[in-house]
Parts: structure tokens; sequence; C-alpha cells
């Protein structure tokens, strides 16, 4: 059972979990012990409730695939047990995300302080570019 907050949780039925082969450099270990996991979870067919699956389908992530399985692959740890625990952490991760809204921005205006230093430095800014300027007269 996989909690990802009070009210909602995940049947380990649910959560396909296999081994295999851990990709890149690592010796003689790498080509026999099969440590990594492949982590797939369908959205559609979960017990999650409609809000989450809306949420999770509306999501950009290059994890969610067209048909809304969710595929996580853990290999960064030498056990498969730690790269299994993991796995899971993000996918619980990845739900939790979609859990919370953000709040709406409430549009400011800028102090009558911060106008007065905006225009306060462009004026010190154009007296210093006015220095600068060849002098009529002087050749």
């Amino acid at each position: 059972m996989l909690n990802i907050s009070r009210n909602v949780s995940i049947p380990d039925n649910e959560i396909e979990i296999s081994a295999i082969r851990a990709q890149g450099a690592g010796g003689q270990n790498v080509n026999k012990v099969s440590s990594a996991v492949h982590l797939r979870f369908d959205i559609n067919a979960s017990s999650l409730p409609e809000y989450y699956k809306q949420r999770l389908g509306k999501l950009r992530d290059r994890r969610i695939n067209k048909d809304l399985v969710i595929i996580i692959k853990a290999q960064r740890y030498r056990s498969q047990e730690k790269n299994r625990t993991e796995a899971l952490e993000r996918l619980a991760s990845l739900i939790r995300s979609v859990s919370t809204t953000q709040k709406p921005r409430k549009a400011t205006k800028p102090t009558a302080g911060s106008r007065k230093k905006r225009l306060d430095s462009k004026t010190r800014h154009g007296k210093k570019k006015e220095l600068r300027r060849k002098i009529n007269g002087d050749t």
C-alpha cells in the first residue's frame, strides 16, 4: 500500500514493478544482476479519485505516455530494494504534485517609492551619458 495523503492510497496490485539490468558502467556486477527497477502505473485503471486522474492526464511529463501510464525507471543504487523504494517515492511525489493547487497571483502596482527610484536612476544615467558628448565649438 503506497500512501499519497491521509485520504488517498494506492494498493500494491495496481503498481507493476519489474527488475531489469541497469545501464552504464559498473563492471561485472552490472552485467549479472538485475538491480534496476521499472515501475508502471496505469492512471485510468487505478483507484485514484477522478480529480487526481484528470490532473495527471493534463500534466506534461515525459514519464506519462499517451495511454496515461506512468513509467518510472530507478537505477541509482546498487541494491534492487533501494531502487524499488526510490521508484515508489518518485511515483508518490508525482501524484502529490497534482494534488496541490497554486494560489492565483494578485496583480499589484509598483509603489510610489519604487517609481521615484526608477525615474531617479534613469535621470542619473542620462546625465552620465550627457557628460560623454562632444561640446559644441571644440573640434
